[in-house]
């Protein structure tokens, strides 16, 4: 390989992470691989000389770097509220996310009366939405939702303490989809035959 070439690979490279970082719906990977793709063709910049370009790629660095600073360290504040099946807004949230809800919950009809459903707010903002089926023991979780900007499970690791310090015991989920069973593991629940489940300590 010569030179040119790889200094070429590079270039794209870095254009390349830079496009896909605007393909990514949650906030802190796109920042955080937009970065990495201006680095990279900051560095391409300098090595073809083009001094203005790396200029520019310094400026996209540095508002990165500040922006992931903030996200990283902004508290957020949660609350939650307990809705009925027939609320209209539990309806218009529903509706607005049906597409990304069906990517982790394809199996979701829908809410039924007896459910329990929480809204999970952040600020005025609406952050998720979690139903569930009671149980003797716990909760048989049917949608655990979250949007794209607060996939950081800030509003998971907050709900799941809100559930607790109401009495809630344990909770059982089931998924066949990769990301979601990620998630579920990483929240602490534990499979169990075709389940997961979390109970929740004293």
């Amino acid at each position: 390989m010569n030179t040119s070439f790889i200094l070429e690979l590079i270039g794209y490279t870095g254009s390349f992470l830079v496009i896909i970082s605007m393909l990514m719906t949650s906030v802190v990977k796109l920042r955080v691989i937009n970065t990495i793709g201006s680095i990279i063709f900051c560095a391409y910049a300098v090595c073809i000389h083009s001094y203005p370009t790396a200029a520019m790629q310094l400026c996209l660095i540095a508002i990165n770097a500040v922006s992931l600073y903030k996200l990283m360290n902004t508290k957020k504040e949660y609350s939650a509220i307990e809705l009925k099946a027939e609320d209209g807004y539990l309806s218009y949230f529903l509706k607005t996310y049906s597409e990304d809800i069906k990517n982790f919950f394809p199996d979701f009809t829908g809410p039924q009366r007896e459910d329990k459903i929480y809204l999970i707010n952040c600020s005025q903002t609406a952050a998720g939405l979690f139903i569930a089926k009671e149980e003797d023991d716990g909760l048989q979780v049917k949608l655990d939702y979250t949007t794209a900007a607060y996939r950081d499970t800030s509003a998971a690791k907050f709900f799941f303490n809100y559930l607790k310090d109401r009495g809630i015991k344990k909770l059982t989920a089931r998924s066949s989809i990769p990301a979601h069973e990620k998630y579920l593991k990483k929240m602490g629940f534990s499979q169990s035959g075709d389940s997961f489940v979390r109970l929740f300590s004293e």
